[in-house]
């Protein structure tokens, strides 16, 4: 799941939405710093501040939602179509990117799927971020992390900036953000052919999207989220 997949549901609880993302940007500002369950679930359990245990909440939900959703059999089954479409305009059979882009564009393109059904979450979501104080972000974090970071505020304040979700409303916008993700695990950038692919990947999650959503808002997955729509 990505940043608004995980979210959205929470809007109201801007520094829980916070904590839901804040494994994500620890994948981007250092990824030896890992807020892992077994660290944050003392601190939410023996804090006084209210502050501190939204976030921490919003961390184990993160990681309640992946656990469900990377399980999922629709997920999985998803995955493997966009890989396999990659894999036709990659033909290297050593080539890695089609199993790693498979797994992420399904990802992102559900944010996109989240968005097209009712664009004023997105709007919400980035005005919810704009209620949080980083530095508190970052302070939590160094709380219950495995290292500490001195990054992650001035991250935050960034993808604030950036909002760089609003790209995944068109092909050519989430080819140039998948292109920064190969960049930054050192695998080579997609060519202009592969856009082709997000196409149907965009197309397969405006059909089936609901079916992820539904692993995740299962009275056994992440949550009781209202229905999006």
């Amino acid at each position: 799941m990505n940043y608004l997949a995980h979210g959205y549901r929470f809007l109201d609880q801007p520094l829980y939405v916070a904590g839901t993302a804040v494994p994500d940007w620890l994948s981007v500002v250092n990824r030896k710093v890992r807020a892992r369950v077994r660290l944050v679930t003392p601190v939410v359990q023996a804090t006084e501040s209210a502050d501190v245990r939204q976030i921490g909440q919003g961390i184990l939900q993160h990681h309640k939602d992946d656990d469900v959703f990377h399980r999922c059999e629709p997920f999985m089954e998803m995955e493997g179509l966009v890989a396999a479409e990659f894999r036709r305009h990659m033909p290297d059979q050593f080539d890695h990117r089609p199993g790693f882009l498979g797994h992420i564009v399904v990802e992102l393109m559900l944010d996109a799927s989240i968005d097209a059904a009712n664009p004023l979450l997105l709007d919400g979501f980035y005005e919810a971020m704009g209620k949080v104080d980083s530095r508190l972000v970052e302070a939590t974090v160094n709380q219950m992390a495995t290292q500490t970071t001195d990054r992650l505020a001035w991250f935050i304040d960034r993808f604030r900036e950036e909002r760089f979700l609003y790209d995944y409303r068109q092909d050519d916008g989430m080819f140039f953000r998948l292109n920064q993700v190969l960049t930054r695990v050192n695998l080579p950038l997609m060519d202009a052919a592969c856009i082709v692919v997000l196409g149907y990947a965009r197309q397969l999650l405006k059909e089936r999207g609901h079916e992820l959503l539904r692993c995740v808002e299962s009275p056994n997955g992440g949550g009781d989220p209202d229905s999006v729509g």
